[in-house]
């Protein structure tokens, strides 16, 4: 992988579209090695938590005040309270391990930790548990990836 390569991974891993589902494939294609692209795309991706709580609990402040963020902001409260409310409420915690450690769309550390501030949850709890999920999510993707590849390779011939 060059250089240019593990800053996209870095991007990839940060961003809430792709989160995990999109790092750790990319890195594989790019031709880290399994254990590297798990260890760096987990590490950018449990950056999220602490950044998310850091930006709510300050800018979102002043943020509000402007009617187009307040706006979106609203929007993306009440589909995420509405995501993550029920599975969430009832284990707490655990509830957010579990969510962030499905790789499915919109379940990842970005919902996951919006989820536990609108709950009310603790900052360095949420932060641990969003780290635990992010680790198991990577762990999903991580063997899925390398088994849809060794799948895939059955198929092909070695030129």
């Amino acid at each position: 992988m060059t250089f240019h390569h593990y800053v996209v991974t870095a991007l990839l891993s940060l961003a809430p579209i792709s989160e995990l589902r999109g790092a750790i494939p990319f890195a594989l294609a790019k031709g880290a090695e399994p254990l590297i692209a798990y260890l760096y795309c987990v590490a950018f991706n449990a950056l999220v938590a602490p950044v998310v709580y850091l930006f709510l609990s300050t800018l979102h402040k002043l943020f509000l005040r402007m009617a187009w963020y307040s706006s979106l902001f609203e929007r993306v409260v009440e589909r995420t309270r509405k995501k993550i409310e029920a599975k969430v409420s009832r284990f707490e915690y655990l509830g957010i391990t579990l969510f962030v450690a499905i790789p499915l769309p919109v379940t990842g550390a970005w919902t996951g930790t919006l989820g536990a501030w609108l709950l009310g949850l603790g900052r360095k709890r949420t932060i641990l548990h969003v780290l635990f999920g992010v680790a198991i999510s990577g762990a999903i993707v991580i063997t899925v990836s390398l088994l849809g590849i060794e799948a895939f390779s059955i198929f092909t011939k070695q030129v």
